[in-house]
């Protein structure tokens, strides 16, 4: 895949993850970032399981690079302390 494919799944992949999530950070760079690692780690984590990580532009690559940037964001927000949504009283 060429860098302008990254960057249209990683933009796509980060805001369905950000949005699966309840994120509230926001940002095009950090979407994009977000969407990019989450590329890498769903396809390698894919690649254990079926030899096919994140290779091309398809429906396929996005959903695992959607499913590997919520895990990264999921990650951060234990890091963080974070557990979704605060409330206020």
């Amino acid at each position: 895949m060429n860098i302008l494919g990254w960057i249209v799944v990683g933009l796509i992949a980060g805001s369905l993850a950000q949005w699966a999530v309840a994120d509230d950070r926001r940002g095009c760079l950090y979407t994009l970032v977000v969407g990019v690692l989450g590329a890498l780690i769903g396809g390698a984590l894919m690649s254990f399981v079926d030899e096919g990580g994140v290779d091309d532009f398809s429906l396929r690559s996005i959903v695992v690079a959607a499913l590997g940037a919520c895990l990264l964001l999921l990650v951060l927000q234990a890091i963080d302390g974070r557990r979704g949504p605060r409330r206020r009283r």
